[in-house]
């Protein structure tokens, strides 16, 4: 300010500046190579490894200090085709079985970019992006059988939207005003209840909203590694004998370990029962309801107080965006909505539409909606469904291929689409049969032949095959099982681990 008023008096004015090109033409050009670009990266991901480590080079560029002065853009984008582009995490090929992630897909990687060049905040208002993002939860709902009156908001992920479902639930069954008063107040400690398979995204919830970790009682799982009702029935009167409040049941459609799906049909009675909140955790499993052969593997979803799901799973949004939807829309509003004089409402202009803020603890909000929006428009609903059902089948088939041969196991018959399996070793067991099998999943990375990760089932560690990618086919289920073999065979052979 200073500068600027000496140059005025001097007679002068300072340049005002702008992020905008100085030629639209040349960025105009060089967008068009991106996109050209983009189209091949997605089109040849078969043709890449699904994973390969950085050389030292790439790591040393990442540790370059701020720019300060300012570079051509086709130059900044090579730096990102060689250094970044090169490198990507995997998910998006076929074989990229870790975790459990979606495989993205291009309209939606469209509809990223559009909304970023609009460039709206979706905290609410009088607005076409916050029109489609209701849409868009609107829709989720009609996916999970909830009814219109129902609310919900679009997150970043499955662990926030556990987190918004929790929330609701702790304040509706807090018995005083939470917010008010603070979890202090309560006067009995609330009890919530989930399975020993549960995410751990619920005990961050749960040291989150202040109840602290000893809060969430891990009920034990049958032989499916499904919540034990009877002994969550035991649990709740046992808690209630002692003193505490039963608040809350997490019902989970599709475990991380294995993908098992708990009764949902039975917690929703025992919750109608035990006056509970009956929350599920629908981040892998919930859009099973849309897939027209496994539907009835998630039944009884429908009959939640709050739902948890992730359109950036089976809906293979790109990267992020997750969905809680709540079935009491005034104990949603009623737990997160601030109305401060600066965002007071306005019978017209941009103040007049919905305040999407007021469903969640976020007040800027990214425009999550358009990508997901886009896809199902260009694909349809019935298709995400198919697809589904074809992971599911993919996992299944997966598991028979690994008991036709006999150097490796099951650790435990596949419930939807994700696969546990061992190579046996020769009389190897313990550690030294998790040391072969870690190093197995580690050269299949480094090969770039398949991303597996790896995990303990019925006290056993395994490899996890997660089929959750509209890319993978057959072909790659035989490549995984012929390379698992052949390396453990070599691996064997050597006796070393690297």
């Amino acid at each position: 300010m200073d500068a600027m008023l000496k140059a005025a008096s001097r007679g002068g004015m300072v340049a005002e500046e702008t992020l905008d090109p100085v030629d639209w033409a040349e960025v105009q050009a060089l967008s068009h190579r991106i996109v050209d670009d983009a189209v091949d990266y997605l089109r040849d991901v078969r043709e890449r490894p699904v994973w390969q480590d950085m050389p030292e080079e790439v790591k040393t560029f990442f540790a370059a200090p701020l720019p300060r002065s300012p570079q051509p853009l086709a130059q900044v984008y090579g730096e990102v085709a060689r250094n970044v582009m090169a490198y990507p995490m995997g998910n998006i090929h076929p074989r990229f079985w870790s975790w459990y992630m979606g495989s993205s897909n291009f309209t939606g990687a469209l509809g990223d970019f559009l909304a970023a060049v609009q460039g709206s905040n979706l905290g609410g208002g009088n607005h076409a992006a916050a029109l489609m993002d209701s849409q868009v939860v609107d829709w989720c709902k009609q996916m999970m059988g909830f009814p219109q009156s129902a609310s919900g908001t679009l997150v970043s992920g499955g662990s926030m939207a556990n987190i918004i479902g929790l929330t609701v639930a702790r304040n509706a069954r807090a018995g005083i005003d939470v917010r008010e008063h603070g979890v202090a107040a309560i006067d009995k400690p609330l009890r919530f209840y989930g399975s020993d398979q549960l995410h751990s995204c619920h005990r961050k919830a749960m040291e989150a909203l202040g109840l602290g970790n000893r809060a969430l009682r891990r009920i034990p799982t049958d032989a499916g590694l499904r919540i034990d009702i009877g002994a969550l029935r035991a649990a709740i009167a046992e808690d209630r004998k002692a003193g505490f409040r039963p608040a809350c049941v997490i019902g989970t459609a599709g475990t991380v370990n294995t993908g098992a799906i708990d009764d949902l049909q039975a917690l929703a009675r025992l919750a109608v029962q035990e006056d509970l909140w009956f929350h599920v955790d629908g981040c892998i499993g919930a859009l099973i309801a849309i897939a027209p052969e496994n539907s009835h593997r998630v039944a009884g979803i429908e009959q939640a107080h709050s739902i948890a799901l992730d359109p950036h799973k089976w809906l293979h949004a790109p990267f992020e965006v997750g969905c809680a939807l709540i079935r009491d829309a005034s104990a949603h509003r009623n737990t997160f909505a601030v109305t401060p004089e600066y965002l007071e409402s306005t019978p017209r202009g941009l103040a007049s539409g919905q305040w999407l803020h007021d469903f969640g603890l976020q007040t800027s909000r990214g425009f999550r909606a358009l990508k997901v929006w886009m896809a199902l428009k260009e694909h349809g609903i019935e298709k995400f469904g198919r697809l589904i059902d074809q992971n599911i089948a993919q996992g299944h088939t997966l598991g028979m291929l690994i008991e036709a041969e006999p150097l490796l196991e099951l650790v435990a018959p596949p419930s939807i689409n994700i696969v546990c399996f061992r190579y046996r070793g020769d009389g190897l067991t313990g550690e030294r049969q998790k040391a072969l099998n870690t190093e197995i999943m580690l050269r299949l990375q480094e090969e770039g032949i398949a991303a597996l990760s790896d995990t303990t089932v019925h006290g056993q560690h395994c490899l996890r095959v997660a089929i959750n990618n509209h890319r993978t086919r057959r072909d790659d289920l035989d490549l995984l099982v012929r390379e698992t073999v052949r390396l453990g065979r070599e691996i064997s052979k050597s006796g070393t681990a690297r």
